[in-house]
C-alpha cells in the first residue's frame, strides 16, 4: 500500500514549496486515497505507469510528468511575477503547486495494467476521464474550489470554461509536455 511517506518522498521538493501545511497534507492525502482506490500498491508501479495512453510517451512516466508540469507551471508564474512591472492578477503559488501535483491524480483511477505488460483505460476511466474523477477526489478531500477548478479544467474539459490563473498556467505546462510527444509520433516535430 502506498503511504503518506511514499508520496512525500516522491514529491518532497514540490511539497516543500507549499507554505500552507494543511494544503500540503491535503495534497498528500488525495494521492494516498487515489492510489488506494485505483489499486496502486507500490511506488515502482507508479514509476512504471505512462503519463498518457494517447501517444507514445518515450519512457516518460506518470511521476516525472507530474513533476515537470508542476515545476513548469511554477516557473511560468514566477517569471511573470519577476518580469511584469505590475501583474494584473494574483498568482497563488501554494494553489499553483498543489494544482500541479494534483492535475492528473484522476489518472490513478483512469489507467490500469492490462495484465500483459502494458496499460489500458480502466472501467472507471471509461466512465469518467481523469479531470472529472480527479476533481471529485480533490473536492471530497476539502481542498479549495480554485484547486478543484485546476484539476477539472486543466484539459479539454476546461475549454471555454472560467478558470483561475493557476489553471491557465498548469494547462500550458501540461500541454508543453504532451504536444511535443504527439508531434514526434506524427513526424511533425522538427528536430
Amino acid at each position: 500500500m502506498i503511504t503518506k511517506d511514499d508520496v512525500q518522498k516522491l514529491f518532497s521538493a514540490q511539497l516543500s514549496k507549499i507554505g500552507d501545511a494543511k494544503l500540503r497534507e491535503q495534497v498528500v492525502g488525495v494521492w494516498v486515497t487515489a492510489c488506494r482506490q485505483g489499486g496502486w500498491e507500490t511506488v515502482a508501479q507508479l514509476q512504471a505507469m505512462p503519463f498518457t495512453l494517447l501517444t507514445e510517451t518515450k519512457g516518460v512516466n506518470f511521476i516525472e510528468h507530474t513533476i515537470a508540469v508542476t515545476e513548469g507551471a511554477e516557473a511560468l508564474g514566477r517569471v511573470q511575477l519577476a518580469a511584469y512591472r505590475s501583474v494584473p492578477y494574483e498568482i497563488d503559488m501554494d494553489r499553483l503547486i498543489a494544482g500541479g501535483l494534483l492535475h492528473d491524480v484522476g489518472k490513478l483511477l483512469e489507467i490500469e495494467p492490462d495484465g500483459a505488460g502494458g496499460w489500458r483505460k480502466s472501467r472507471s476511466g471509461m466512465c469518467a476521464r481523469h479531470p472529472i474523477s480527479g476533481a471529485i477526489l480533490v473536492g471530497a478531500a476539502g481542498l479549495p474550489d480554485e484547486v478543484v477548478n485546476t484539476v477539472a479544467c486543466h484539459a479539454k474539459e476546461g475549454d471555454g470554461r472560467p478558470q483561475v490563473i493557476e489553471t491557465v498556467l498548469i494547462h500550458q505546462a501540461d500541454f508543453a509536455t504532451f504536444n511535443p510527444l504527439v508531434m514526434l509520433q506524427k513526424g511533425q516535430l522538427i528536430q
